[in-house]
């Protein structure tokens, strides 16, 4: 079996402005982390290609028109949106890239989905079906649907944090008009079975949207195998640019705009369109579905040798998310009687950035709702280490998290009482030949 190797890098000698970046780049040479730091957060943040750049910069001088606009300038712009417009209805597969509106975040795309569904359908029915682990542009969202007079239904999920399709089928009502279920999970990074999903809502004739943004251009994503009406993503996720976004809106199904206004996006978002976002976003696209086997193999690689090596060498560490169906680039651990945060700032100090849960509730020092979702103890839950693989990573930066991680894990259990405390109940039992607690439930 040949060895897994990371494509070569992508290099752009003319800028050298621009850091070069590509899979596998060595320590040595200069890529988007720097020589120096260890960036393992590419859920919140991945660097942008330099080709994609590269596409951007023409569309803010020379062809600066507005697509609206009926003339040459304008029409320049125009042709930019309708080839990005193709670049990202191939990366899902789409049947027509009529099908893709473009938006300014997944966070947009989310909201505009559930909201706009709701009120194009709402003389049909007013409940609406979403998981206890989507992202708060979901959660959120249908709080406020729930003040406006819908009924919402939260899906529970298994223990890895996974939704179980009889569950949504019991769910749904002949009232239901939609059915909302994240695809792959940022903080955990379990893959949902959409496709199981989307046969029951097909059959049943409710709408069926997934929150794409952790999954699409990282791993296949193809609409009409998942049978999605639906579906969100976001360039950043595939190294394209922040501020481009988009929802595929399948043929036929309708939906009432979020922004009055103009009739840009074919009547479905009013404003003018970020041209040269959505420029990087078609190129970002286009790059991803062509080296997609090679990330996913390089992600799996240095995934197995990471979350191997912190369970080898940290005791009391738990895995997080399904086993088998799992984004290729993410590990999520919880570490035991350690606070998630103070890791972080330690591993920070080594110019290794990680997360501890998800970028949207970091801040914030809140306890993962996906986690409490999942049956985590809630003390438990504020140990949790996010790690999310980038295509510019290398075996010796994981290598070097697995040097510097251990004793950051230990000397924060030594100033810890809850972890002196349970020592000595392992000790005890220990000396009587049983098992001690299991802290990892509530």
């Amino acid at each position: 079996m040949p060895s897994i190797e990371p494509p070569a890098p992508h290099r752009d000698e003319s800028s050298p402005h621009v850091p070069t970046s590509g899979p596998g780049a060595s320590p040595k040479q200069v890529n988007p982390m720097t020589q120096d730091r260890i960036y393992m957060d590419h859920v919140a943040a991945a660097p942008l290609l330099p080709e994609v750049l590269d596409a951007m910069m023409p569309y803010f001088r020379e062809h600066f028109g507005n697509p609206s606009s009926m003339h040459g300038v304008g029409e320049k712009a125009e042709e930019a949106l309708t080839q990005a417009r193709r670049q990202v209805a191939e990366l899902i597969h789409a049947r027509s890239p009529g099908e893709i509106v473009f938006t300014s975040c997944g966070t947009e795309s989310n909201n505009f989905a559930l909201k706009g569904v709701a009120l194009a359908y709402q003389n049909k029915g007013r409940h609406i079906v979403v998981s206890s682990v989507e992202h708060f542009s979901i959660m959120h969202a249908v709080k406020t649907l729930e003040k406006m007079g819908f009924q919402i239904t939260h899906l529970p999920v298994d223990g890895t944090g996974r939704v179980d399709p009889d569950e949504v089928d019991r769910a749904i009502t002949p009232q239901t008009i939609l059915v909302s279920v994240m695809h792959g999970n940022n903080e955990v990074g379990t893959l949902q079975p959409i496709a199981e999903i989307g046969r029951i809502t097909r059959a049943k004739g409710v709408l069926l949207h997934t929150d794409a943004v952790a999954t699409a251009g990282v791993i296949p994503v193809d609409v009409e195998a998942l049978q999605a009406d639906l579906l969100s993503l976001s360039a950043n996720a595939f190294y394209g640019p922040k501020g481009a976004a988009a929802l595929y809106i399948r043929k036929g199904v309708r939906i009432h705009p979020l922004l009055d206004g103009g009739i840009q996006e074919n009547g479905r978002r009013a404003g003018t369109e970020n041209v040269p976002a959505i420029v990087g976003m078609g190129v970002a696209a286009e790059i991803a579905l062509r080296e997609m086997d090679n990330r996913i193999a390089w992600a799996r690689k240095l995934q197995k040798r990471l979350q191997e090596g912190i369970l080898e060498r940290i005791p009391h560490v738990v895995l997080l998310g399904h086993p088998v169906d799992r984004l290729p680039q993410i590990v999520s651990v919880l570490v035991e009687y350690v606070e998630g945060e103070s890791m972080l700032l330690f591993l920070d100090m080594e110019n290794i950035q990680i997360a501890s849960g998800s970028a949207c509730i970091s801040r914030s020092l809140k306890v993962s709702h996906v986690m409490l979702a999942m049956g985590i103890d809630a003390a438990l839950a504020q140990g949790s280490l996010l790690f999310s693989l980038g295509k510019d990573n290398t075996e010796e930066q994981v290598d070097r998290v697995l040097e510097v991680l251990p004793p950051i894990v230990q000397r924060l259990r030594d100033m810890s009482p809850l972890y002196k405390k349970a020592a000595r109940t392992f000790r005890s039992s220990a000396d009587a030949g049983t098992a001690g607690p299991d802290p990892r439930r509530s």
